[in-house]
């Protein structure tokens, strides 16, 4: 039912025949707007970096959907994940990687967070290495969130500010993590998959969530102190790679560009 998925378009004649009471959207429902509204940016012939998780996976069902009715040609995936892999083969998407593709016309991908400056939070899905590279060689990087992720500060929802780390005396560098951002009220804690053990990324590495009381200020430095740790891959913050940010909400669909809102 196509209400469900555009609350932009809502006739008036349906609204006066059947006075529906307002229609409250789920946030996967959410999502896939915001997804359908990211995936008419691509064209034609464009190579794309296919995101991970639950908003990038209704962008890249589209795209196989609308490649299967002919409506897109000639589009080659770049996918940020093992899981995105699968997904897009699954749907006839041809693939390749950066190796071949250095530069890619558009990504599209979800967030975390996103906060007013479009600084995105990403990786809770555990891949904010390959997303980080794929979207970091976009010539333009589309962000499809629901208004639960919009922030006020990065680490505003109290949830997990994702760093990937060596396995190599991963206690060590935990500690490096926790004694840098203690300022800021953190807890850093080793991210656990099935049966208890470590979750492995498809990098071979771990991940460490750090959760932050504090507004961590110029995201800048924090960035480049994370980084000079040892045993530090990369961490999920994703400053000023946002070229336009997707919102949908339960009033419609806001589209927020690098300098300018509508």
């Amino acid at each position: 039912m196509a209400l469900a998925y555009d609350p932009l378009f809502i006739s008036s004649s349906a609204m006066d025949v059947a006075s529906p009471p307002p229609m409250i959207l789920t946030q996967d429902e959410l999502k896939r707007i915001a997804a359908y509204k990211a995936v008419e940016f691509v064209e034609s012939g464009m190579v794309l970096g296919l995101g991970t998780g639950s908003t990038a996976k209704h962008a890249v069902d589209r795209i196989g959907e609308l490649l299967r009715q002919g409506k897109l040609e000639n589009i080659v995936g770049i996918p940020t994940s093992k899981k995105t892999q699968e997904q897009a083969l699954s749907l006839g998407i041809p693939l390749s990687d950066l190796d071949a593709h250095p530069v890619i016309d558009l990504s599209i991908d979800g967030a975390d967070e996103v906060d007013p400056y479009l600084n995105l939070v990403k990786g809770r899905g555990g891949s904010l290495l390959r997303e980080k590279m794929i979207e970091g060689a976009s010539k333009k990087f589309v962000v499809i969130v629901d208004e639960s992720k919009m922030v006020k500060h990065i680490g505003g929802s109290k949830l997990a500010l994702p760093v990937e780390i060596v396995p190599f005396c991963w206690k060590f560098t935990a500690e490096k993590l926790r004694n840098l951002l203690e300022g800021y009220g953190c807890e850093a804690n080793l991210r656990l998959g099935e049966k208890e053990k470590p979750f492995v990324t498809d990098n071979g590495n771990y991940i460490v969530d750090m959760y932050l009381e504090e507004d961590m200020g110029d995201l800048g430095v924090v960035s480049d102190s994370i980084l000079r740790l040892p045993g530090v891959v990369e961490h999920g913050m994703f400053l000023d790679m946002a070229s336009t940010v997707i919102i949908a909400g339960e009033h419609g669909v806001k589209i927020k560009n690098k300098h300018t809102s509508t």
